[in-house]
């Protein structure tokens, strides 16, 4: 008889065939019980989850029946306690899992009932109020919101500014989903000025934690009450029955839900028929490219795309009928969305997108389109399918016409019968309305053909709105054309009454349009942070005296001065310039996300206004002489392999419409004291500048910027201001090297630049400490004209404006020394050179129509240094031999000028650069020869200049014309009207509003609204010569209508 195996040795035999699940529960536990948070979706590969829980729950039914088949063998029964404790682990483990999904959920249900921001219990409050905290803002804090001029549309913005706590990424399991009105009132009370104490229960927010055997939450929520547990160890005598082949199949009812949602999201979106199939694209893209340019929703090419606060992109039309039917949560991930947190994707992408090749699906058209054209490509087939549609239709024997191509009578003769409809429809459902009915019938007929912005203007029509012009247009009209607030109110008021249409936009659209272009809008970052400058962005116009300590010992300052701090006047040039930048960018065929770091050149400009007195305007006594200290973008360059490729430079540095204003005071700009008060905290702010990198989000990109500041647009009296020297009259001539007048008249050629900011500094602490204990006159020598601290830095530069008047008040001068013929009798008494003068006025506005000034200026300057005017004078000398004298001197004078007034000299006039010592030296022998009774022992400053430091100037920085300062000087004109605009009664405001309306007229991206404008009005002259006055009115017509307007 065969002996049986011990029953111990048959279980060690059967355990290695095939082990108990109880081994390796704490392996499969996490694959068969993944606990899923509410409200999250499933994962991706759901599929794989649930055919490895289909596989697992196979195996265990499959090792249930071998432990059932062994157990049957009567030979090889095990012990009953044995089999006990396998069945009881495995009850345990699956109550233990049933306990922890109860206690999760009771722990979701707990933090319903509790508020996100200080924890606190809705049941506190008798109202029970709450707000969600990933819903959108209610009308009252929009309405106090909008009152307070601040954007914000949903709570988790007010959420993290007010109580610094991001809730966007909260989890449902984890975080309340909605906040105490206690909170709510908090967030009101930080954006009004009404009085009242709001009570927040704690310091900072909440912090929450995950469900844990030591929960708060759950804790508190018992009030106290002791949790009655369950026992671990249920009784042995309750045993479940295993059944073989009772394995439980996986079930796909999750992936099969997940598929019926994309199916119900197509049918929603119901855009077949409107959108554009991924078939018909040209080029067979990769699939992960094809899946980025499609629709989330309806898997066509995107149309309208707009970009969730999740990153995922939808077609604008398909999201916003999800949105209305399922909820405000993102078709994809389920994150929270709302309208308004849509946005338009980065320009970059827009291009990609619409670069896009199709082939057209018309049949017998396999002609290839780009997206962004082939809504015209469309029409084109449209157009001659409604020609032919109208070829085959015949009655009575005679082709019949198109409907448009009858006349009024024949029109109404074939729509009768419609007529008679809609009217008795009218009557019936609208009292007797046709009109409306009609245009509504219209609107339908658009939208069915995608005719959306034809049928939008028409419905601004019909509610009374009109199409109008956008708030951009009207701001820029408004801006070059001086209009203030009450005559822009009266022009689009009449214009209103008389057309029926709102052609202009009311001035609140104005100013909500002035702000995006307005310094302080634009958020931006310095790397590393400017020193002793607030990284606050959103700062506007400022007071021209912030950000200086006023201690005892200062000088008094009695001005007004506003302006704009400096970091945030460049991001928003750089902002206004972007299109410009980016196009730049294309036309080097660099990419456009390139990041940099981008170098940007500024030219930096200061003059004074002279005398800028008005009648009215009340406040301190202040002087009546204004300043203003401006900038200009001249260049911008990026890094490109070896070199540095230049996408942007300025056409016309020396036009008012690029020189940007960044600080107006009324002061002298000859009192230093008051100049340098006002001016320090901006140089302060300009050097910190320099050792910091700017990180600027543009196009959606971040890029870098770098600021290189030339100051180069001071005439020669500003510059000796700031740089501390003496005045112009003074034994130191030059403000570009050390050479006293009688050593320049001396030598006229052969000098070199030799002085810098850094040096007028050292000189200006040796003039101060006197370390040598020499005399006055030692010490002046030895600090070479340095006789108060330097506060701006310069570049030793000309300017060409200034250059040409003083230039030319010089040969008004010798014309008048020739006409009283100074060569032979140089003493000649006050009453003859007066007479001299009379006479050269009188000739020169008979002959050249140069009315005399008392002070030399620009226009006259161009108009006197011509050769016409030399030969004018010559009819007013007797000598030939000084005919050719000034006639060779004036030709010489004609010949330098072109290479400092030109912006690029190399280009422009190469040829006279080449020849510019050789006419300098002749020019400087002339005047110690032939006009030595002028020159003899001195020279003027300009003159000095002119012939000695060009060339040196010219190949260091390849122009001087282009960093001159006559764009700051153009503006000069425009400071007198913007006053006249703005006639505040307070001079504090005044200055605000010139500061602000100045630097909307030099915006860029304002011209091009207004030349866009200007070239649409002549487009409408053109194409309609014979129409009648009456038919239309235009943009001028409509400015006439008002009285008081000026321009």
């Amino acid at each position: 008889m065969e002996r049986l195996p011990p029953p111990s040795m048959s279980l060690c035999c059967v355990s290695e065939q095939t082990p108990p699940p109880y081994l390796k529960f704490s392996e499969w536990k996490f694959k068969l019980f993944k606990v899923r948070p509410l409200g999250k979706p499933l994962p991706e590969d759901s599929q794989v989850a649930n055919s490895d829980k289909g596989q697992v729950a196979a195996s265990l039914d499959k090792v249930s029946e071998n432990q059932v088949e062994v157990s049957a063998l009567p030979s090889q029964v095990p012990s009953e306690r044995d089999a006990g404790l396998n069945k009881s682990i495995q009850t345990i483990s699956k109550d233990a899992f049933c306990l922890s999904q109860r206690e999760t959920e009771n722990h979701q249900s707990n933090l319903q009932n509790l508020c996100r921001i200080c924890g606190g219990s809705f049941k506190s409050d008798p109202c029970k109020r709450s707000y969600p905290v990933h819903g959108p803002v209610d009308d009252d804090t929009q309405a106090l919101l909008r009152k307070r001029e601040k954007r914000a549309t949903s709570w988790p913005d007010l959420l993290a500014k007010v109580f610094k706590t991001d809730v966007r990424g909260d989890v449902d399991t984890i975080h309340p989903t909605n906040f105490c009105h206690n909170c709510r009132n908090v967030i009101q009370r930080k954006f009004s000025n009404s009085p009242g104490e709001v009570y927040f229960p704690r310091k900072d927010a909440m912090e929450w934690q995950p469900h844990s055997l030591s929960c708060d939450v759950c804790g508190t929520s018992f009030r106290g009450v002791k949790r009655k547990k369950r026992p671990l160890n249920p009784p042995l005598s309750k045993k479940r029955r295993v059944v073989a082949g009772g394995a439980r199949k996986p079930s796909y009812v999750r992936n099969v839900k997940q598929v019926n949602n994309k199916a119900l999201m197509k049918k929603i979106a119901n855009c077949k028929k409107i959108h554009l199939s991924t078939k018909i694209l040209a080029v067979d893209y990769p699939v992960d490219f094809v899946k980025s340019v499609s629709c989330q929703v309806c898997e066509h090419i995107l149309a309208d795309p707009v970009e969730t606060t999740c990153k995922h992109l939808f077609c604008r039309a398909c999201l916003l009928k999800c949105l209305k039917v399922m909820g405000s949560f993102c078709p994809v991930c389920c994150y929270p969305c709302f309208p308004t947190d849509l946005v338009s994707p980065v320009k970059s992408f827009l291009n990609i997108l619409n670069n896009l090749a199709l082939r057209c699906p018309v049949k017998d058209c396999q002609e290839e389109v780009v997206l962004g054209k082939y809504s015209h490509h469309l029409s084109s087939h449209k157009e001659v399918e409604d020609k032919e549609g109208y070829m085959y239709i015949n009655k009575g024997g005679r082709p019949r016409q198109h409907l448009l191509s009858l006349t009024r009578r024949a029109q109404k003769h074939r729509l009768r019968d419609l007529k008679l409809q809609v009217k008795a429809f009218a009557e019936k459902e609208e009292g007797g309305d046709v009109k409306s009915v009609c245009l509504t019938l219209f609107l339908l007929a658009l939208r069915s053909r995608n005719e959306h912005r034809q049928a939008d203007e028409l419905e601004a029509i019909m509610q009374g709105k009109g199409s109008g012009l956008p708030p951009a247009v009207c701001l820029a009209i408004r801006v070059n054309t001086f209009l203030s607030c009450s005559q822009y109110h009266k022009m689009y008021r009449t214009v209103k009454a008389i057309t029926g249409r709102q052609i202009f936009q009311p001035l609140h659209a104005l100013r909500a349009a002035e702000k995006a272009l307005l310094p302080g809008y634009h958020p931006f970052e310095w790397e590393p942070p400017l020193k002793n400058v607030s990284s606050n962005t959103d700062v506007g116009i400022i007071d021209g005296l912030s950000g200086m300590q006023p201690l005892v010992d200062d000088y008094p300052v009695d001005t007004i001065a506003k302006r704009f701090r400096y970091d945030a006047a460049l991001v928003s040039a750089l902002m206004d310039m972007e299109e410009d930048i980016l196009d730049g960018l294309k036309t080097q065929d660099l990419d456009d996300y390139l990041k940099g770091p981008f170098t940007v050149v500024i030219k930096e400009s200061c003059d004074g206004m002279g005398d800028v007195s008005e009648k009215h305007g009340c406040g301190p006594a202040v002087p009546e002489k204004a300043v203003r200290f401006s900038f200009t973008l001249m260049s911008i360059s990026v890094p490109h392999g070896d070199s540095n490729v230049k996408i942007f430079e300025e056409n016309k540095p020396n036009s008012e419409l690029c020189c940007k204003p960044l600080c107006l005071m009324l002061a002298d700009e000859s009192d230093h004291e008051t100049l340098t008060a006002i001016l320090s905290p901006l140089v302060a702010e300009r050097e910190a500048m320099k050792n910091s990198v700017l990180l600027l989000d543009m196009a959606g990109i971040p890029r870098m910027f770098k600021f290189i500041f030339r100051g180069t647009g001071y005439d020669e009296k500003l510059v000796r201001e700031v740089e501390g020297l003496e005045a112009s009259g003074s034994t130191y001539i030059c403000t570009l090297c050390d050479t006293t007048r009688q050593e320049a008249s001396r030598n006229l050629i052969l000098h070199s630049i030799t002085r810098s900011h850094s040096e007028n500094l050292e000189r200006y602490e040796v003039w101060r400490s006197n370390p040598y204990h020499e005399t006055v006159d030692e010490l002046r020598d030895r600090v070479k004209g340095v006789s108060a601290k330097p506060f701006i830095e310069t570049v030793p530069s000309i300017d060409a404006l200034h250059c040409d008047i003083g230039n030319a008040a010089e040969f008004y001068k010798i014309f008048q020394f020739e006409i009283g013929e100074v060569y032979r009798n140089p003493d000649a008494s006050k009453e003859e050179r007066k007479r001299w003068q009379s006479t050269l006025d009188k000739h020169l506005r008979k002959k050249m129509n140069l009315k005399p000034m008392t002070r030399m200026n620009g226009n006259f300057a161009r108009k006197l240094m011509t050769m016409e005017t030399v030969e004018a004078v010559c009819e007013l000398i007797k000598c030939e031999e000084r005919h050719e004298a000034l006639r060779e001197l004036m030709e010489l004078y004609l010949k330098m000028k072109p290479v400092w007034r030109s912006s690029c000299p190399t280009k422009e006039c190469p040829e006279l650069v080449c020849q510019y010592s050789f006419n300098s030296q002749r020019f400087a022998e002339l005047l110690a020869t032939k006009f030595h009774y002028r020159y003899e022992g001195k020279i003027t400053n300009y003159f000095h200049k002119t012939l000695a430091h060009v060339p040196e100037i010219i190949e260091r920085d390849g122009s001087i014309g282009a960093w001159a300062s006559e764009g700051n000087e153009s503006g000069n004109k425009l400071f007198r009207r913007f006053r006249k605009m703005n006639a505040r009664q307070s001079k504090f405001y005044e200055m605000e509003d010139v500061l602000k309306h100045h630097w909307l007229y030099t915006s860029k991206h304002l011209q091009k609204f207004m030349n866009a404008h200007n070239t649409l009005k002549n487009q409408v002259f053109t194409i309609n010569p014979e129409q009648s006055e009456s038919s239309f009115m235009t943009l001028d017509d409509s400015l006439e209508i008002t009285d008081s307007m000026e321009f």
